[in-house]
């Protein structure tokens, strides 16, 4: 066990090739010898750290199910390091998750918290179990059953109240991977009230916290109008100007991430994004982060440059001189335009959007990029044109070039593009 715990190249594979991982699984089952339970146990929890080949050979050896049954061993000790052995297991990927949840895991492993007071926990055995059960609410290829994660829940909004930021991080990424999914998944989690929590975890000074409290909020918030309304009535909004300034540059594209499906909701919502004052943080982000950083933000500038509400002209100026700067810029034109047209699309509000791109470079900008030699850009820009500025007498005029082995022939657009282009 000492020598497999070298931090610089623990010898997993001689010891796997002298045949000794089975006689360690063996030795699980000594109730008898206590220590030498232990001493198997962490022997184990280390090659299990490794490759996914040397934590496959664990698993073939038989070691879930004896590590399961050591969950629940009188010894605390003993307990711990079965628990980190089956998350290190649980954690190599979707089939070893599966199979120590079928392996019985999951009742063990929240057993460990039941009729007692997690805040008098011992915090060492308390984060080891978290990170376990992470583990397994982790992966998405399939992700895990519906039974399973209603097992885990309560438990994980349990450990999101502790003090422990640890503790408190741990569980939040198990939440934030429940989350990343269907909108049935979100609605599982949301029901557990633990929406609140997240929304208030994203004021922590921590940012191994706050980054997976944001995700699993960002992640709500592609749901439905009414999954992102129970964010947002939380007080979501409210956090979101100090984490469009955070030092942390992930936390800051995480907030304006999760800001810009908001924005893609219905009016209302958008409100609400001016009344908490979003507009210039999230102008300030693009700034900083320069232009490889816009495209979330263009779901939300095309919408609030509308006059279609009152409540959006005391920002109409700013973003309309940012939107148009950005339209500038040649190779961004496509997409800007394609999302601000679908999100035009939304309020109706097409016509004053074709008009901001053909008094900006916009359009001249497609035209142009009808030939360029990147496939998708210049069937987007194609596409664009002919949906969006064409008319019936020059709509058929629109030509592009269509890649014939390594050359560039223009013959007419093809009617795939009428429903307008995807990327």
């Amino acid at each position: 066990r000492k020598m497999l715990s070298r931090e610089k190249h623990p010898p997993f594979n001689d010891i796997i090739a002298a045949g000794l991982v089975p006689e360690f699984v063996a030795c699980l089952d000594r109730d008898d010898c206590p220590l030498l339970q232990f001493e198997a146990a962490w022997a184990l929890t280390n090659i299990a750290s490794g490759t996914g080949e040397q934590t496959a050979i664990v698993v073939a050896a038989g070691a879930v199910p004896a590590l399961v049954r050591l969950v629940s061993s009188p010894h605390s000790h003993i307990s711990e390091q079965a628990v980190w052995a089956l998350g290190n297991i649980a954690g190599d990927g979707a089939e070893h998750r599966d199979l120590v949840v079928n392996s019985g895991a999951v009742g063990p492993l929240v057993a460990l918290l039941e009729n007692c007071n997690i805040d008098e926990f011992h915090v060492g055995l308390l984060r080891n179990l978290t990170w376990t059960l992470s583990n397994l609410c982790r992966n998405k290829n399939p992700a895990p059953s519906v039974t399973t994660v209603l097992m885990l829940l309560p438990t994980m909004v349990r450990l999101l109240h502790h003090a422990d930021h640890e503790i408190e991080a741990d569980a939040a990424w198990a939440l934030s991977y429940l989350t990343d999914g269907t909108n049935e998944r979100i609605h599982l989690v949301q029901a557990q009230g633990v929406t609140p929590r997240l929304v208030q975890l994203l004021g922590c000074d921590v940012p191994a916290v706050v980054t997976p409290c944001l995700r699993a909020i960002g992640n709500m918030v592609t749901g439905t109008d009414e999954q992102t309304q129970v964010v947002l009535k939380a007080g979501a909004l409210d956090m979101f100007p100090m984490l469009l300034r955070h030092p942390k540059s992930n936390i800051q594209k995480e907030a304006t991430w999760a800001v810009s499906n908001v924005a893609a909701g219905p009016i209302d919502q958008i409100e609400q994004i001016i009344a908490a004052g979003l507009v210039p943080h999230l102008i300030h982000v693009l700034d900083k982060l320069g232009q490889s950083q816009y495209l979330a933000p263009t779901w939300v500038c095309p919408i609030i440059t509308s006059d279609a509400l009152p409540s959006f002209r005391f920002v109409k100026q700013q973003l309309d001189t940012y939107f148009k700067n950005l339209l500038a810029r040649k190779d961004r034109t496509p997409v800007l335009v394609r999302c601000g047209a679908k999100a035009a699309e939304k309020i109706g509000e097409v016509e004053n959007m074709t008009l901001m791109v053909e008094e900006s470079e916009g359009l001249e900008n497609l035209e142009m990029l009808q030939m360029h030699e990147n496939e998708t850009i210049y069937k987007t820009a194609l596409a664009l044109l002919d949906k969006y500025f064409s008319t019936e007498e020059d709509g058929k005029e629109l030509v592009g070039p269509t890649v014939t082995g390594s050359l560039y022939m223009f013959t007419q657009p093809s009617n795939e593009h009428d429903g307008g282009f995807g990327f």
